[in-house]
């Protein structure tokens, strides 16, 4: 170990970092649970708000964000048992693991479907991280019925989508005025990591927001 080395550890020792809060009003990965509704190649060749490539390379991006921090993920399609639609994109599946269970669900509004709900009650959390397609539907909905329930809601908004920008956006609005709180790629990043020295997931959280684009060579 060099004269360097031991500088940069010394400042590591003196930091006065608190130690890892018990209870949290912020997202960690403690406290979260994160949803994927309906990213299905319907849903997705109908968005207008957002490029194809980039909002499945940005949900593929919040999907290995969870597992990082080891964020329960409850995935869900719609019509794939009635034959009226194909499952989640293959991308998506491989970045959640296959080991996943997918509830499958003939209602528009996720929360409607009982064992999607049960799903998400078991993990225990009361905030959740959402993205859904589109916006103005499979988002919105179940989002104003879980805060009707108590639970704090995050749509991701760099990572949903819309049939047209207009649409996108008033839902965003509605929900937001319900009591939804948006959140964007970098904003969750950093707020579940939250300090350096957790340093088990800091190679981790570089790599994806090198990915993303918010910067380059971290360390």
């Amino acid at each position: 170990m060099n004269a360097g080395t031991l500088d940069l550890q010394e400042r590591v020792d003196t930091m006065t970092s608190y130690e890892k809060r018990t209870e949290d009003h912020l997202l960690s990965p403690e406290n979260t649970v994160l949803t994927v509704i309906d990213y299905q190649p319907t849903q997705i060749n109908s968005i207008n708000s957002m490029n194809h490539s980039e909002l499945i390379r940005n949900t593929e991006i919040v999907i290995q964000l969870a597992k990082l921090y080891n964020i329960p993920i409850i995935l869900s399609t719609v019509n794939v048992e009635k034959g009226w639609n194909t499952d989640t994109i293959p991308v998506l599946k491989r970045a959640a693991g296959e080991d996943i269970k997918s509830y499958d669900r003939s209602s528009i509004n996720a929360w409607e479907d009982k064992e999607y709900n049960e799903a998400i009650k078991a993990t225990g959390r009361k905030k959740i991280l959402i993205m859904a397609l589109w916006t103005e539907a499979c988002l919105t909905f179940p989002t104003l019925d879980a805060l009707k329930e108590g639970y704090e809601v995050y749509p991701i908004i760099d990572a949903v989508g819309g049939t047209s920008q207009l649409a996108h956006e008033t839902a965003l609005r509605r929900v937001e005025q319900a009591g939804a709180q948006l959140t964007s790629i970098a904003q969750l990043a950093c707020e579940l990591q939250r300090d350096w020295n957790r340093e088990e997931t800091v190679d981790g959280f570089d790599e994806l927001l090198t990915k993303f684009g918010a910067f380059s060579n971290l360390r």
